[in-house]
């Protein structure tokens, strides 16, 4: 089991698709460029949300489109309806 450092939540609720990117990444512990079902659980975790393994794995289902068990760079976009849904973020366009 891994014990993760704990990162408080940033004050910041509406944040570009970039700026949610650069804060979800900061909990890519292993630093290979993707989340995992347990680096998103600890994302979810530190914006003291409840529930933080169903969330963790029903937004690795949402984001995960060629279901290889992680959310590469390219999928992070995808994870704006649940960024808005179950992280208390809006995520603004920035076009």
């Amino acid at each position: 089991m891994a014990i993760f450092a704990s990162r408080a939540p940033t004050d910041k609720v509406e944040m570009s698709v970039q700026e949610f990117s650069k804060w979800l990444m900061q909990f890519d512990y292993d630093k290979d460029g993707k989340i995992t079902m347990e680096e998103l659980r600890e994302a979810v975790r530190a914006n003291r949300q409840w529930f933080t393994t169903w969330k963790a794995k029903h937004g690795l289902k949402l984001a995960d489109k060629n279901r290889n068990g992680v959310i590469d760079d390219y999928e992070i976009c995808n994870l704006v309806e649940f960024a808005e849904k179950h992280l208390g973020r809006k995520i603004i366009s920035t076009y």
